[in-house]
């Protein structure tokens, strides 16, 4: 599973629960989009949460 270039961000696990309070595992998985950004060796693609690219904090090739 790929992570965000940017922050780290990963899937995660936590838990499904019901109404009875049953637990049972899951994972929590971040929206992770493969684009172009610049970078400081030039333009790459890389795996960008949506969070990272809305912010600013990577910049899309045009």
């Amino acid at each position: 599973m790929a992570s965000c270039i940017a922050c780290g961000k990963k899937k995660t696990v936590g838990n499904n629960v019901s109404h009875a309070n049953n637990k049972t595992k899951r994972q929590l998985m971040p929206n992770l989009q493969r684009t172009r950004i610049v970078t400081s060796s030039g333009v790459k693609k890389a795996y960008v949460c949506t969070r990272c690219l809305r912010s600013g904090v990577v910049k899309k090739v045009v």
